[in-house]
């Protein structure tokens, strides 16, 4: 399996912290040494750095971890493979385009049929089920939505929870998508979210003893607002809530504005609307 990290903030931040933890569980903590990546968003549009090694040994993803890149919308992805060789083209988040933005997918488990699934439009560069479920879900969308991409998120967001619960059906299958604007989450067996604003507090690594006061991050003034997804939680010192399998969240400029199944609304926003105790 992988582990799987987003966050999408209000304001322009760096996602420093959060991905060093990733990147310890990527071949030091953490079994997930196949393969790494990380997609920052600009506008609607992202840079992405992907490398088929262990990310807690390679220089690039030492130099994110020491070099803030600011974003509002990040994907990053550890893997250990199960379909498809330790390979540049198999490394997650995958990217592409859609309707002038771009696309990142991430997923973490297996769907062992999914590549059962006939594509029209779409090609997968590599061999992972992970990419041909990404091709089938932009294909949906083209064929739900037409040449106009949806405006509002809410929408997007059924759409690709009753996608999710399809191709979920038989195999494992936890994802995050980003599309410029929303972060989505969909929960198939683990998934952990928290949502911090001002006061901001600080936290500590699980996975090493680095500690960050979040009112010394660039960018986090008294109203910013971040959410952080990742498939474990990251600090040790924070309350993290965790999805009920099947749950798809969605996030826009640190916020979460939507939960699906809707009768899990109320509980989910409840239980990650306000930010965990300040370590």
């Amino acid at each position: 399996m992988c582990e799987l990290l987003g966050m999408v903030s209000n304001v322009p931040t760096d996602i420093v912290f959060s991905f060093t933890g990733l990147a310890l569980r990527g071949g030091q903590t953490g079994p997930h040494a196949d393969g790494w990546g990380v997609s920052l968003y600009d506008g609607l549009f992202a840079r992405t750095f992907l490398e088929p090694h262990p990310a807690f040994s390679s220089p690039l993803a030492r130099f994110i971890r020491e070099n803030p890149i600011h974003t509002a919308l990040s994907i990053a992805h550890v893997r250990k493979m199960t379909r498809g060789g330790a390979a540049l083209k198999n490394t997650h988040p995958f990217m592409r385009v859609l309707h002038r933005r771009h696309i990142v997918f991430a997923h973490n488990g297996t769907l062992p049929n999914v590549r059962d699934r006939k594509l029209h439009l779409e090609t997968p560069i590599g061999d992972t089920d992970s990419e041909h479920a990404f091709c089938v879900l932009l294909e949906e969308l083209r064929a739900a939505y037409g040449a106009q991409y949806p405006s509002d998120g809410r929408a997007l967001g059924k759409t690709l929870y009753e996608l999710g619960n399809e191709l979920g059906s038989d195999g494992v299958f936890n994802f995050l998508l980003a599309d410029g604007e929303h972060l989505f989450a969909r929960c198939g067996d683990h998934l952990s979210c928290i949502l911090r604003h001002a006061p901001f507090g600080e936290a500590t690594l699980v996975d090493a003893d680095l500690k960050v006061n979040f009112n010394d991050v660039h960018g986090l003034g008294p109203d910013a607002r971040m959410a952080v997804v990742a498939t474990e939680p990251l600090t040790r010192d924070e309350l993290w809530s965790k999805a009920t399998p099947g749950t798809l969240w969605v996030f826009r400029a640190g916020e979460l504005v939507a939960t699906y199944p809707e009768s899990a609304a109320r509980g989910s926003i409840a239980d990650i609307a306000e930010p965990g105790p300040p370590g």
